[in-house]
């Protein structure tokens, strides 16, 4: 007949556990000499600190305030219209700024974007503009850029990322006259998948002047006009 084993009960450990740990303890020293000692001069050191109690203090340093950009972070300073204002906090002096809007298809999906800034005086572009546009754009057609439907000019692509593909242009003083008295801008692009296709685009110049003036303007200056 097999033979069943049944586990100890807690109290049936303790019961056969306990000669070897009367052994332990009665082996163990009742002090430890070398403890002993130290223990002296340990106190004496807790002692010494509670009367310094500036010792090895950490004074903190200044904390940002929530909200407020970091160094290399962009935010935006303000809207104008559809335009938004969209600066990088610097670490010196003024955050450089450009004016920024998202533009959308007729079923209202997200398709490019474009940034504006203003340039130095003294050299032929008055104000530069970085616009992207899906990777599926068939680069070799270029994107084409007019004002009211007038003075449309075609303008290559400068290279392609992961965030798209990307244009870089400038305006002269004349062109950037044209977007500040006028309504709207229309861009157009080629589809790749449908190059005899054309996907228009409209760039609302709704606050484009005010935005496009205070993008020049420092944000410590724009907060004392």
């Amino acid at each position: 007949m097999p033979i069943s084993l049944k586990p100890l009960t807690f109290l049936a450990l303790v019961a056969l556990a306990g000669p070897a740990l009367a052994q332990e303890t009665t082996d163990a020293p009742a002090t430890d000499p070398a403890a002993a000692a130290t223990a002296p001069a340990d106190d004496a050191a807790s002692g010494a600190d509670q009367a310094n109690p500036t010792t090895d203090l950490n004074m903190g340093e200044p904390a940002a305030a929530s909200g407020e950009p970091q160094v290399g972070q962009p935010y935006t300073r303000e809207s104008f219209g559809d335009w938004a204002l969209r600066c990088l906090k610097s670490a010196e002096g003024p955050d450089p700024c450009q004016l920024y809007q998202l533009l959308h298809d007729d079923q209202g999906n997200t398709v490019a974007e474009i940034s504006m800034f203003p340039l130095p005086e003294g050299q032929r572009a008055a104000a530069g503009a970085t616009i992207v546009a899906p990777l599926e754009t068939l680069l070799t057609e270029e994107l084409t850029l007019s004002v009211d439907g007038t003075g449309a000019r075609r303008y290559p692509f400068t290279f392609c990322n992961r965030a798209g593909c990307i244009a870089r242009v400038g305006f002269t003083a004349e062109e950037l006259a044209q977007f500040k008295r006028g309504n709207s801008a229309q861009l157009s692009i080629v589809p790749a998948a449908a190059p005899d296709q054309t996907v228009d685009l409209t760039i609302s110049l709704s606050g484009f002047t005010a935005g496009f003036d205070a993008s020049s303007v420092p944000p410590d200056a724009a907060e004392q006009q």
